[in-house]
C-alpha cells in the first residue's frame, strides 16, 4: 500500500487467534499453518535471534535448534558460534571473553518487533519481513557503549516443517527508521533499572 492508500486493517490490527501454547528452549511453537501463523514465527523468531540468549553457548544452541530447519542448524550452529566466541568481537562491544558483562554492568540485547509483513506465501513456504528497534549496549555506570536504539528489517524465509515453521536463512538490513523526539536521554542507572524490571514479550501477532 502507499501513503495513500492505507494497508487493510486485518494487516495490522490484532488477530485474536488463539496463541500457541507450547514452547521450545523458551521459544513460541506450534504456529498456525497460515499466513499469520508464519508472520507470528517470523517475529518471535527475530526476537530469539537478537536476544542476549545469543551470547551463550548453552542458550545460543538451544535457540538455533527451535528456530533453524534441521538441515540448516548444524551449518548455522558452527557459523554463529564463531561469530559469538570472537574475542575482538566481543571486547569491542564490552564483554569479555565469556561473553559476560563487566562487573556492575548489565549487558542488554532486546529486539522489539514493530510489524511484520507476507512477501510471499504458498502454503509450506513463507517469505515474511519483520520491522523493529533494538536496544543494544551495556547499562550501567561508567559503560563506555550505553545502551542505544537502532531499526532494521529482517527478512525470514519460512519452511512448515514437522507441524512448525523454521527458518531456512534471513537477512538484515538497515531501516526505516524514525526521526528520533527531543526526550531526555535515560540515565545508566534508569536503563539498568527499566531493562531489569520491564520483561521482554516472547509472543507477538
Amino acid at each position: 500500500p502507499s501513503a495513500d492508500t492505507p494497508p487493510a486493517p486485518a494487516s495490522t490490527q490484532a488477530t485474536g487467534t488463539r496463541p500457541v501454547d507450547g514452547k521450545n528452549g523458551g521459544i513460541p511453537k506450534g504456529f498456525a499453518h497460515d499466513e499469520q501463523g508464519a508472520q507470528s514465527a517470523a517475529a518471535n523468531y527475530a526476537v530469539a535471534l537478537g536476544s542476549d540468549g545469543m551470547f551463550d553457548g548453552v542458550r545460543r544452541r538451544a535457540i538455533v535448534q527451535a528456530v533453524y530447519v534441521p538441515d540448516v542448524a548444524a551449518a548455522r550452529q558452527s557459523d554463529l558460534d564463531r561469530v559469538y566466541t570472537d574475542e575482538q568481537f566481543l571486547a569491542r562491544i564490552g564483554l569479555d571473553a565469556g561473553g559476560k558483562a563487566p562487573k556492575g554492568l548489565m549487558f542488554i540485547s532486546r529486539t522489539n518487533p514493530v510489524g511484520t509483513k507476507v512477501e510471499k506465501f504458498a502454503g509450506d513456504t513463507a517469505t515474511v519481513s519483520v520491522w523493529h528497534s533494538t536496544l543494544f549496549g551495556l547499562a550501567g555506570e561508567g559503560s563506555k557503549n550505553p545502551v542505544a536504539e537502532s531499526w532494521y528489517t529482517n527478512t525470514f524465509e519460512l519452511r512448515w516443517i514437522d507441524g512448525d515453521w523454521r527458518v531456512a536463512d534471513f537477512t538484515q538490513k538497515d531501516g526505516p527508521a524514525p526521526v528520533g523526539r527531543d526526550q531526555r536521554a535515560a540515565s545508566a542507572e534508569e536503563m539498568a533499572s527499566a531493562v531489569s524490571q520491564f520483561g521482554g514479550l516472547t509472543y507477538a501477532r
